[in-house]
């Protein structure tokens, strides 16, 4: 562990760094963009921000500096506030985040203590952008009310309490990762800010610190299984967790099983977007899907005609919340309001008898041998084979689609094995045209498969003969 503060001692810092920011010009309402990895510095800034009441625009600290630039541009952001090993942001004055701190260290703060008043009336307290993944990205406007309102929504249901140590595996320039944050502040926990790349270190400080809640996406949480499985010894700094949670991208069932199995707590999952933040969540009352819906939260599951559908039907998502985004961020920087009556983030999925939610995954279907097919739930199905798998569909002119399957297997089965299991689970229409074997998926900058890539790898590998490919490192 490189450093420990308390909030107090971490508070004293961040209003050290209003004072300094107002001294560079930096007036409330402004935005400035903030590109900055986790660290304990990146937090002390982001509170300053919201102390002082800055609009803060949130960069991927990876992100490219083309791309950093033109979305400054775009939120016509006054500063940029980046880490040393940041990309840098063009067009943009920039403050480093150590300048900022040691700067701060040379004042006497007049305020006391954070708040979060100024921020949470600010309509455009927080710019974050979409992956872009379906897209170019979008700049996500939202209300300071909304998030704050959020983040406190969400400690209620999940019992978060003073005493619980925060483990976030995640990026704080993401939503899932900013909520963990904020969470940690406004419960009066303890965050733990973790290399979430590197995970033995990560569980050596669990240890350290007493981790009491732990959150991953569903592919990191899948590392550290393979990592404790590999080095049970591990599983020791991991003995104080109560909960371990995830969300982000659909939760591969199989792998969730042998987690529970391994950690004796069961994996619970959420389901959330940034336009809409936190929505539903498994609590370890209620380990059953996605959990139930927050208070306040509405979800509906609907036909194409928005016609509700019976509990255990599979249908689109509809999703009402007085935590919605405001609107995107126009090509001039105004905000382009978004309020529909039923917001729809384009996902499938189901709810049980009791109210239990159960997202399948992105409503994409294609078009195979006069089927219409959603890869998503074919995933979920052929997910019994034993180990986590993605369908990359291509086009094809004969059959309408070509299903390429990614298994992932760092023990190096091979595709025809694969094959085997993956068609007793599944009918003709829905096997492979081809199986690739990897030692594991490719991940983008916020812990997800990273979509891009594993179209790339698709494309590479098939052709017009064989239906299997040889296992492939990535």
């Amino acid at each position: 562990m490189d450093s420990v503060q308390t909030w107090p001692q971490l508070q004293g810092t961040a209003l050290g760094v209003v004072d300094v920011l107002r001294e560079a010009g930096v007036r409330p309402g402004d935005r400035v963009v903030l590109k900055a990895g986790n660290s304990a510095g990146s937090v002390t800034v982001l509170l300053g921000l919201i102390h002082m009441g800055a609009s803060v625009v949130l960069l991927d600290q990876r992100q490219r500096s083309e791309d950093s630039g033109r979305a400054a541009e775009q939120a016509r952001a006054r500063l940029a506030v980046v880490d040393d090993d940041a990309s840098p942001v063009p067009g943009l004055r920039r403050l480093y985040v150590y300048e900022l701190l040691t700067a701060a260290a040379e004042h006497r703060p007049a305020d006391e203590r954070i708040r979060f008043d100024h921020w949470e009336r600010l309509p455009d307290a927080l710019i974050a952008w979409s992956s872009g993944s379906t897209g170019e990205p979008k700049g996500i406007v939202k209300s300071g009310l909304s998030v704050l309102q959020n983040v406190r929504r969400t400690i209620e249901f999940m019992g978060y309490r003073a005493g619980d140590v925060f483990l976030p595996l995640l990026p704080f320039s993401h939503q899932y990762g900013l909520s963990i944050l904020l969470a940690a502040w406004l419960a009066d926990a303890s965050l733990v800010v973790a290399p979430y790349r590197r995970l033995d270190r990560a569980i050596r400080m669990a240890g350290q610190a007493g981790a009491t809640v732990v959150d991953a996406t569903p592919a990191t949480h899948r590392s550290l299984l393979n990592l404790v499985e590999r080095r049970p010894e591990l599983a020791a700094d991991l003995g104080s967790v109560r909960m371990y949670c995830t969300g982000g991208a659909p939760l591969d069932r199989a792998a969730a099983d042998r987690f529970t199995k391994t950690f004796r707590l069961p994996l619970l999952d959420g389901y959330g977007s940034t336009e809409m933040g936190n929505i539903a969540a498994a609590t370890p009352d209620n380990p059953v899907g996605a959990g139930q819906t927050f208070h306040g939260v509405e979800v509906l599951i609907t036909d194409d005609d928005a016609v509700p559908l019976p509990p255990g039907t599979v249908g689109e998502l509809r999703i009402r919340t007085p935590d919605s985004f405001s609107g995107y961020l126009s090509p001039g920087g105004e905000v382009v309001p978004e309020r529909p009556a039923w917001y729809r983030p384009g996902d499938l999925g189901t709810v049980d008898g009791a109210g239990n939610l159960f997202v399948l995954g992105r409503k994409s279907a294609v078009h195979r041998m006069g089927y219409t097919l959603y890869p998503d739930i074919i995933e979920r199905r052929a997910s019994g084979c034993g180990a986590p798998l993605k369908i990359v569909p291509l086009p094809d002119e004969r059959l309408g689609s070509r299903l390429v399957f990614l298994v992932e297997d760092p023990g190096g089965g091979t595709p025809q094995y694969w094959r085997e299991r993956i068609c007793e689970l599944l009918p003709a229409y829905e096997q492979p045209n081809r199986v690739v074997v990897v030692e594991e998926f490719p991940l983008n900058h916020n812990g997800k498969t990273d979509s891009r890539r594993m179209l790339r790898l698709a494309e590479s590998t098939v052709d017009d003969s064989d239906e299997t490919a040889t296992p492939l490192s990535l």
